[in-house]
């Protein structure tokens, strides 16, 4: 659970709320007036827009465990990814806007469930809402470790608020050519600006731990979705992993990309990775120096 005082974490939610009047809050830098709803490139305007919330069970095993992630499901997103998974939920924006109280009770309610954390999936664009919400769960006994699930287009600035608020990071490396991030995410500085976000990530929370049970408690699980034709620079984002975050940085390979949205207009994304293609980017990983792959289910 967030370690930060409870007088900090209000005072840090307060700064951040105050920003919304002219939105810096991820690397966009849109300046939309939110307060007064007007929306960004996230298309939130003051208030958080849940998809859903739930114990959820898809996950990595040490955030799953027996009882489920707690997850929450944000509608928007700071990236456009034209593959995107969850298209309905973050360019659909399918959810409804809820005010910070009502959130910090959906909190409080995958605590009570018996769930193992609070997954906060997507939470870049709404880091305002959720220091607020925290605030008033801890006040009514909340205790869960929080995961702050991203896609990693997070501005190191924002994510400096969440130090001693965030337990465990699980960001996205999603591309390492500033090219293909622009052509597929509308985010040519997506690789440098995620590069930034796992140092400060890895500064906070360090290697991920993980208790007796199997379960995380804190530090950092990075994901990394194997696109076709090498698209997603698996080799240098796995050289960096190992050289200057940790080599003992765990990582999930994850093969399960499929043509979703947009993706069909794009020949390169136009099919699943192939075996050999996932192979190679475990195999890469290893090769880097990297030792506790999900992939493998080594901790």
């Amino acid at each position: 659970m967030p370690t930060l005082n409870l007088d900090e974490m209000k005072k840090r939610a307060a700064l951040a709320l105050e920003r919304l009047e002219a939105c810096d809050m991820c690397p966009r830098d849109c300046r939309a007036n939110r307060l007064a709803n007007k929306e960004g490139y996230c298309r939130t305007g003051r208030y958080s827009l849940v998809s859903s919330f739930g114990p959820h069970f898809g996950e990595e095993r040490p955030l799953v465990g027996r009882e489920g992630s707690g997850a929450l499901f944000f509608a928007g997103c700071n990236l456009g990814c034209v593959f995107c998974q969850n298209e309905d939920i973050s360019h659909g924006m399918k959810g409804r806007a809820v005010r910070d109280e009502e959130l910090a009770n959906m909190f409080l309610a995958l605590a009570k469930y018996g769930c193992h954390n609070l997954n906060l999936v997507t939470p870049s664009h709404v880091a305002p809402q959720i220091l607020s919400a925290l605030a008033l769960a801890l006040e009514n006994g909340f205790n869960l470790p929080v995961v702050y699930n991203t896609g990693g287009y997070d501005s190191a600035e924002t994510l400096a608020l969440f130090d001693g608020v965030a337990d465990i990071y699980m960001p996205d490396v999603k591309f390492n050519d500033a090219g293909v991030a622009d052509r597929f995410a509308q985010a040519p500085d997506y690789p440098q600006v995620a590069r930034a976000a796992l140092k400060e990530m890895h500064r906070q929370v360090g290697d991920l731990e993980i208790d007796a049970r199997g379960i995380a408690r804190r530090g950092l699980l990075v994901r990394h979705l194997v696109l076709p034709f090498g698209l997603a620079g698996t080799a240098e984002v796995m050289n960096f992993l190992a050289a200057e975050i940790s080599p003992r940085t765990y990582v999930n390979i994850m093969g399960q990309y499929r043509p979703c949205f947009h993706a069909y207009q794009f020949d390169q994304l136009s099919r699943r990775p192939t075996m050999v293609e996932i192979d190679q980017a475990v195999a890469l990983a290893k090769e880097a120096g990297l030792t506790r792959l999900d992939a493998d289910r080594e901790q």
